[in-house]
């Protein structure tokens, strides 16, 4: 890593040339995109450097616990032996949400320089966007009830989340966390407010994309998403309100129906070891994962 570096708040105006380097990474993890890392930011206090060298951007993790994160570029071009060994000479050094790809190769270059610890509950959840489309089989069984009571129940219309729906879905928004009581809940809160920083400046993030369902002019549910590659989408927020039966099964079907057809993958982010949405996730078969570790350089 160049000593020149520093670590500085994460902005928008970078975000056209961090995409850019994003491409370059052979597993795209969801931390990883810029709505994340940017809208996260004052959560985790996280911070970015950027290695003109080796083509890589750094990122920082202040808050709860202080440490990096995979560095984002093409990781194959990298020399990074050198790089580890320029780490070093701060000290053993911790990363979190590693992907696999990266654990390999570091792990391939030093197998006794690193201790690798696997984390399941930063794990990406991976869908067909297909097979949630279809919702066919046992499988999918209540899920398609639920959509389907939706449909017969509700007179709705689909649309397009953009800039003139956005007072709308943040009034929604607002409601939501009155019926959780998002204040009394530290990790609501705070996804409440990234949920609001990202709306509000829906227009100046380029990969946003989302949908949402009106029923009689009331916002019913809505999602916002970013698409990651040219065939992966990831699902950051999806909200519904629960005095709509089935609006939740509803916005998840409705708007991968709506999405390009080039979108073969859904990511639906981690679990964080939460034993209820660990189950959720589980409940609409993945067909895959992202597997993540923890990573310290001896």
């Amino acid at each position: 890593m160049d000593d020149s570096m520093e670590f500085q708040a994460v902005d928008l105006e970078r975000q056209r040339r961090y995409n850019y380097l994003l491409t370059f990474c052979s597993q795209k993890a969801s931390d990883y995109s810029f709505i994340n890392i940017w809208g996260w930011a004052d959560e985790y206090d996280l911070k970015w450097a950027w290695d003109s060298r080796n083509q890589l951007v750094w990122i920082s993790q202040g808050h709860p616990v202080p440490c990096l994160w995979a560095p984002v570029g093409a990781w194959q071009g990298v020399d990074w032996q050198s790089v580890l060994n320029r780490l070093r000479e701060s000290g053993p050094l911790i990363f979190q949400r590693v992907p696999e790809e990266l654990v390999r190769i570091w792990q391939e270059l030093e197998p006794e320089g690193l201790e690798i610890v696997q984390d399941r509950g930063q794990w990406d959840y991976l869908y067909l966007r297909q097979e949630l489309v279809a919702l066919r089989g046992k499988r999918f069984h209540k899920k398609r009830n639920l959509l389907n009571q939706f449909k017969r129940k509700y007179t709705y219309r689909y649309l397009e989340l953009g800039p003139e729906m956005i007072e709308l879905a943040l009034e929604m928004q607002d409601n939501w966390c009155l019926w959780k009581d998002c204040e009394a809940h530290q990790i609501l809160a705070a996804e409440n407010r990234v949920i609001s920083k990202v709306l509000e400046n829906w227009t100046a993030l380029e990969r946003i994309c989302g949908g949402a369902l009106e029923v009689e002019g009331i916002l019913a549910a809505y999602t916002i998403a970013e698409r990651i590659s040219h065939d992966t989408m990831v699902i950051h927020f999806e909200k519904g309100d629960p005095s709509f039966k089935g609006s939740y099964q509803a916005i998840n079907q409705i708007f991968l129906a709506n999405c390009d057809d080039e979108i073969k993958w859904v990511n639906r982010e981690q679990d964080l070891d939460d034993e209820g949405l660990r189950k959720a996730k589980l409940s609409y078969n993945p067909a895959g994962f992202i597997r993540k570790y923890k990573v310290m350089l001896k």
